[in-house]
């Protein structure tokens, strides 16, 4: 059986056509109106070739048809034609690097702006908050609950009076609970009320009468509730024994106002009244002004005269 016939191999194209395939490629890419105006039609790739050959026949070059041929299908297939490859990371940082001359001023700048920020709002707001909280976190801790046992125990050194005794252990109980609960408001408001509970504890005064020209002793009201009654008052003032004003808390009957004053109305039976009146019409002089004395570790004046103990702070 004879021998199939070996096949016949296609030589490789010499390498003076293969450049001459490349320039055909490099011709037609720049001929930019020849490539739109020739690959329109149905025969574009005669019309191509032998408008490619006119141009090579012009610069006194012989191309074959095989090389045209050749040059028009790379064009075709993007052959010859470079493709950037896509954006990648490491394309990125090395474009990053080439160009650091570049950025890298301004990239320092605003990080120097960062910094600058940065530390601005650390000293200006974050570092005053941490100081008012860890200063927060003291005084509740600490600050208060020993500021409360403080002014217990000087209320409980200045009286044996039961009323204030309990008054101060209830305000003291209150004040540590709401310094545990984180509640500075009312640990505060605590710690004032015992001050002010020792306060008037320690205080030491008499009440009179006002008896000078010109001024009234005594006064009577139309109560708002009852038009065809009358509330009666004598106009009395707080003073140590040196004669100077004491201001002493006054709450008034009539709108339930508290103030720190040295002188008030204080509500008295109209017997009390008419005898100030007339002791006053007599001679001008009121012949017994002292109505009260207030004596430390009390809270209240010891009264030698008949009085509800009511008073009002404006007439």
């Amino acid at each position: 059986m004879p021998e199939p016939a070996a096949a016949v191999a296609t030589p490789a194209p010499a390498l003076d056509e293969t450049m001459m395939a490349m320039d055909v490629v490099d011709t037609i890419r720049h001929a930019d109106r020849l490539v739109e105006r020739e690959l329109g039609g149905e025969d574009r790739q005669q019309r191509l070739r032998e408008r490619l050959r006119e141009i090579y026949k012009s610069q006194g070059i012989e191309v074959s048809d095989g090389v045209l041929d050749q040059g028009i299908a790379a064009l075709e297939e993007k052959r010859f034609a470079y493709a950037p490859k896509g954006e990648g990371w490491k394309r990125s940082l090395a474009t990053a690097w080439a160009t650091r001359a570049r950025w890298g001023r301004f990239a320092l700048a605003g990080f120097g702006v960062l910094v600058v920020g940065w530390g601005v709002y650390h000293f200006t707001v974050v570092a005053p908050r941490q100081r008012e909280a860890a200063a927060l976190a003291q005084e509740l801790g600490t600050g208060l609950p020993r500021a409360l046992r403080a002014e217990y125990d000087r209320v409980l050194a200045g009286t044996q009076d039961a009323a204030a005794r309990a008054d101060a252990t209830r305000l003291l109980a209150e004040g540590e609970a709401a310094a545990r609960a984180g509640n500075l408001t009312e640990a505060r408001a605590r710690r004032t009320a015992l001050n002010d509970l020792a306060a008037r504890l320690a205080a030491a005064y008499t009440v009179r009468i006002v008896n000078r020209p010109g001024e009234p002793s005594a006064i009577w009201r139309v109560p708002a509730a009852n038009p065809r009654a009358r509330n009666y008052y004598l106009i009395v003032e707080a003073v140590d024994r040196d004669g100077r004003p004491v201001e002493v808390p006054i709450t008034s009957e009539e709108d339930g106002r508290t103030a720190r004053v040295s002188r008030w109305a204080l509500h008295v039976p109209e017997a009390e009244f008419e005898r100030v009146r007339r002791d006053k019409l007599a001679d001008g002089l009121i012949d017994q002004p002292v109505i009260g004395e207030k004596v430390a570790g009390t809270l209240a004046p010891r009264w030698t005269i008949q009085t509800t103990g009511g008073a009002i702070l404006s007439w």
